[in-house]
């Protein structure tokens, strides 16, 4: 059982770490914003895995939730005036 939970702990890692260099890459700035956002909800996985549920709601809530939608929000007002 631990070593499936290691190996889980170890996927989440490698997942943070692809899609921050998605985010890093892409060109699209909606997408980066997602991905960053998707970054924040596996934090919050991790930060539960870890028996810090308290620190993993608050990831979830304020990183996976109200800064993505933040920056949704900007990023769409201000994609018409690009160029």
């Amino acid at each position: 059982m631990v070593i499936i939970l290691e190996y889980f702990m170890i996927f989440l890692i490698v997942l943070m770490i692809a899609l921050a260099l998605f985010a890093i890459k892409t060109k699209d700035l909606l997408s980066a914003v997602i991905a960053s956002g998707f970054i924040s909800l596996v934090a919050s996985i991790v930060y539960l895995y870890l028996q810090a549920p308290d620190v993993a709601m608050t990831e979830a809530a304020i990183g996976a939730g109200i800064t993505t939608l933040i920056f949704v929000v900007a990023v769409r007002k201000t994609k018409g005036r690009e160029k």
